[in-house]
């Protein structure tokens, strides 16, 4: 049995020195880093820990547009948001760039296995098969691709609310009956491990996506039985906290609903944001096992990541979609063949940068100019830095655009009407004082930084 374990030792790692290892990308939707209300001793994530212990935890990763389509279309390009010109979520990758070479495109091309199961590329496209396809890039980025949907059971609600009364048809909580299978990510989970099994020592490139915390907020009741209300606080605003103008946070349908809320109401959705957020990470943990019994850890780079940030009630916010650090901020491990485990970086980096980091360790050359640099720098020393600025865009409307650029110390926002936004992250690491009348030459250096970007693509 040990000289069997040496060889497949010895096996595995011919494998990677021949620059062919397994990439595994797993997404959460919606999930937050963690901080204010939402930190590590309230929520219970054994399995991202059990991650972290293997790889390099990114305490500043920054996403380049902090919406599902735009975020995602953006890493999987290595390219920003103003240069693929997505903003929203009503256009898919391909109706903009339809020759682009996307991540999981260039390792299929080379060689690599490919397939997709849940949400990588933003789902659109309704109950329409083909329309839906057309979304999830199926046939030019992966071999195969598959989406899931609760079953007849999971859509079984012993519990749950809608706290908009139908204003926000999203907006609503549910503790569901069934197993962890009768809702997708347990599906999602099952499929990865399934093909994972399958594909023996195929090099491959997997994308496993799982859909929560993204709301409705439902999950299997036993998640709900973890967080017993009375023991939650959630976040609640300063009495001092500057005001900002609604395009930053609080605007349309969404600030309204959110303004009627009652401290019940925000108790009711942080919990069931923790109880979804914990039902994902056991699925993560389903994915994670099949790794260890396949012995697939010397081999195969694993890239876990939240599609963006989250506010859970900062500036009364329950959304995306904003410029502050909530938003902006957004979960990041790595772990990778000959890299030490169990580390943590403060080094400042963006989501455009995973693209040349997988082009690096599969040794791949990249198909067009990215817009990141490899992480392989900070993978191997956590105290490395391969960038000073980590820049994020959002857009309201045809003409009204922001663009933030944050650095080790400030976060600016500059609107495109020329109003700012500045924060001391030295002293308001919650970005609750806009320090922007106070600090002249910053604002002339992080402004000067800003128009280094790529001119929004129309």
């Amino acid at each position: 049995m040990r000289i069997l374990t040496v060889l497949l030792t010895v096996f595995a790692a011919a494998t990677f020195a021949q620059g062919k290892p397994n990439v595994l990308l797993i997404m959460a939707d919606d999930l937050r880093d963690f901080g204010g209300a939402f930190t590590k001793e309230v929520v219970k994530t054994p399995n991202l820990d059990r991650l972290r212990s293997r790889g390099t935890t990114f305490e500043r990763a920054y996403v380049q547009y902090p919406v599902c389509n735009p975020s995602r279309s953006s890493l999987l390009t290595g390219l920003r948001a103003e240069q693929t010109g997505i903003v929203g979520n009503d256009k898919p990758l391909r109706q903009k760039l339809p020759d682009i070479v996307t991540l999981p495109q260039l390792c299929k091309e080379a060689g690599w296995q490919s397939h997709a199961f849940g949400k990588i590329y933003h789902l659109g496209g309704g109950n329409d098969v083909e329309a839906r396809q057309r979304w999830v890039d199926a046939g030019r980025s992966w071999h195969t691709a598959q989406d899931f949907d609760a079953t007849k059971v999971g859509r079984r609600m012993l519990a749950g609310r809608d706290l908009t009364n139908g204003a926000l048809k999203w907006c609503v909580w549910g503790a569901a009956d069934g197993t962890d299978d009768d809702q997708p990510d347990g599906q999602i989970a099952a499929a990865t491990v399934a093909k994972i099994q399958e594909l023996g020592d195929k090099p491959w490139f997997i994308g496993c996506g799982f859909m929560k915390p993204h709301d409705p907020f439902i999950a299997p009741k036993k998640y709900f039985d973890l967080y017993p209300i009375d023991t939650l606080k959630p976040w609640r605003d300063p009495s001092n906290t500057t005001p900002v103008r609604k395009d930053s946070v609080g605007f349309g349908e969404y600030g309204k609903a959110f303004g009627k809320f009652t401290p019940q109401e925000w108790l009711e959705l942080f919990r069931a944001y923790c109880a979804a957020t914990s039902y994902m990470d056991a699925q993560l943990g389903r994915v994670l096992d099949a790794l260890d019994k396949q012995g697939l850890w010397d081999k195969t780079i694993v890239i876990f990541v939240g599609d963006h940030g989250y506010h859970t009630g900062e500036r009364q916010w329950w959304n995306k979609n904003t410029l502050f650090e909530r938003s902006c901020r957004a979960p990041l491990i790595i772990a990778a063949p000959g890299m030490k485990g169990g580390q943590t970086t403060r080094s400042l980096t963006e989501f455009v940068d995973l693209y040349p980091t997988v082009a690096d360790f599969c040794s791949l050359k990249l198909p067009h100019a990215t817009a990141g640099s490899s992480l392989r720098p900070t993978l191997t020393n956590p105290s490395a830095s391969i960038k000073d600025a980590a820049f994020t865009l959002v857009t309201r409307g045809p003409k009204l655009y922001g663009q933030s650029v944050r650095t080790a110390r400030w976060r600016f926002t500059l609107w495109s009407d020329g109003q700012t936004e500045l924060y001391d992250h030295d002293q308001d690491p919650e970005e609750l004082h806009n320090v922007a009348d106070q600090q002249a030459p910053v604002i002339q250096d992080l402004t000067a930084r800003l128009k280094t970007l790529p001119k929004l693509t129309p």
